[in-house]
Formats: structure tokens, sequence, C-alpha cells
């Protein structure tokens, strides 16, 4: 098991109400938010300091991106698996 440390958070009543409803681990759902939250973040700075570093992304580059994490868009504008 990961190291931890107990902290208090608050939220507003009706989140956590939504919480309740959605978990009997509210610890797990959000330190599994808070860490796709951490990714994102992280993510989002190293692909600012690429374009820092080699100029900002093409509209192709962003195009075959966006292909390989969400599937080719077919003629009927419906996505397929790749």
């Amino acid at each position: 098991m990961a190291d931890t440390t107990r902290i208090t958070v608050t939220l507003p009543s009706d989140q956590v109400a939504e919480l309740k409803k959605l978990t009997d681990n509210v610890s797990g759902y959000v330190a599994e938010a808070v860490a796709r939250q951490l990714r994102h973040q992280l993510m989002g700075a190293d692909l600012q300091g690429h374009q820092e570093a080699h100029g900002e992304f093409t509209d192709e580059e962003l195009i075959e991106a966006h292909a390989r994490i969400f599937g080719s868009a077919g003629s009927d504008g419906s996505a397929s698996a790749a």
C-alpha cells in the first residue's frame, strides 16, 4: 500500500452528497481525481515546454495526435478505433 497522509478537505455539501451516491470510498475517489489532475497539469507543462523548444504544433501534428488518441474520423464524421 502506498504511503498516505491524512488531511481535511472542505467541499460543498451537495458535492459530498453526490460523491456518496457514487462511491463508498470517498478518499479513494478523491485521490484518483487528484492524481488525474496532476497528470493533466504535468502533461500540459510538458507540451508547453516542447512548444517553447520546437515551436507551436502545426495543424497536421494536432490532427495526427487527435487521430492517435481518439481514432480517425470517418467520412460521416464518426470516429473509428485505430
